[in-house]
């Protein structure tokens, strides 16, 4: 079955600044609608910030119990719950997915389509929904903020072997015996420190000579300093040759680092090796827009693209990938 409708605007992908962008849209007369394939919120309320540092916040107190005696407090032995820690994680995230679905729902004029967009010409999209139904939408102005999900690097026999990402690992309820981390970021450490002072040894690797590579190489020792006192094995220009998995299902990464060759053993990998942009999926040819050789969406200083009336706001379109960096986009 197909169906069409014509909108003032449509915008692909619920993000935060999304959500709030249609609804200024909709508060100004402008019929608009907003295109979700999964959660509202985007990656911040979903798979981000909000989850992220509701873990964080308990692998802290867990620390913190394990040094009571450090200040005088004595308590038993610390143990973690990692599925309780993760149903905490999930009532927040689900509690702040419905303040957005209020304000859509509250606001005169603002549609929300559930299914997943791409083009069929420069102002024309196609939805398919979680049926298969396809309806088409043509609209004025369209606005892609579907942002990013994490990257696959290219190392042999990755693909071959359980790998958990930035998303994935959330989802843990058993506290790895030891976590293999690819990517020594700001995600990588993140989860580095939280998933070692849940109980899990720990080794971050990273093929560059610093942690944190955006940061002053000062900032970044600092940084490396305090993960090994929590007791976290860093290594760096550290170049991963390979990967497999062994019979006893344990990953294996083959590296090549100064002090020479070796291979590592761990019960869990997590890569994260950067981020990659939602635009392979949008069907981008068939409006003409242009991205960069990685896919970031490529648009001029009004976040309008090479196709007049096509705009793109937060993680797609590269840059930083904060929220306050896709609000002001908004």
């Amino acid at each position: 079955m197909t169906t069409s409708q014509k909108y003032d605007v449509i915008i692909i992908g619920a993000s935060r600044a999304a959500i709030f962008l249609g609804h200024a849209f909709a508060s100004a007369g402008q019929q608009t609608a907003l295109v979700e394939r999964e959660y509202l919120g985007g990656t911040c309320i979903n798979v981000g910030c909000t989850p992220a540092k509701t873990m964080v916040a308990s692998a802290r107190v867990a620390h913190l119990a394990r040094r009571a005696a450090d200040y005088g407090v004595h308590t038993g032995p610390v143990t973690v719950n990692l599925a309780e820690v993760r149903q905490r994680k999930n009532s927040l995230v689900d509690e702040l997915r419905n303040f957005p679905l209020g304000l859509i729902e509250q606001t005169e004029g603002l549609d929300l389509i559930m299914g997943e967009a791409s083009f069929t010409a420069p102002m024309s999209v196609q939805v398919r929904s979680n049926d298969d139904t396809i309806t088409h939408f043509t609209a004025d102005t369209i606005i892609i903020a579907t942002g990013g999900r994490p990257a696959m690097p290219p190392i042999p026999g990755l693909n071959n072997v359980p790998t958990l990402n930035s998303t994935s690992i959330m989802d843990l309820d058993t506290i790895p015996e030891h976590l293999l981390v690819l990517g020594g970021g700001y995600l990588g450490l993140e989860f580095g420190q939280m998933f070692r002072r849940f109980g899990s040894q720990v080794t971050i690797m990273d093929i560059l000579p610093q942690l944190l590579a955006r940061e002053d190489p000062d900032v970044a020792e600092e940084v490396a300093k305090i993960l090994r006192e929590d007791g976290i094995e860093i290594l760096l220009e550290a170049n991963t040759l390979k990967a497999e998995q062994t019979e006893a299902g344990q990953v294996q990464l083959a590296i090549k680092a100064p002090e020479g060759e070796r291979v590592l053993t761990g019960s869990h990998l997590l890569v994260v090796a950067g981020r990659v942009p939602n635009s392979d999926r949008l069907n981008l040819e068939a409006a003409g827009v242009q991205t960069d050789k990685r896919g970031f969406i490529q648009v001029n200083e009004r976040l309008e693209t090479n196709i007049s009336g096509i705009y793109a706001l937060g993680d797609v379109k590269g840059g930083p990938a904060f929220t306050h960096i896709a609000f002001d986009d908004f």
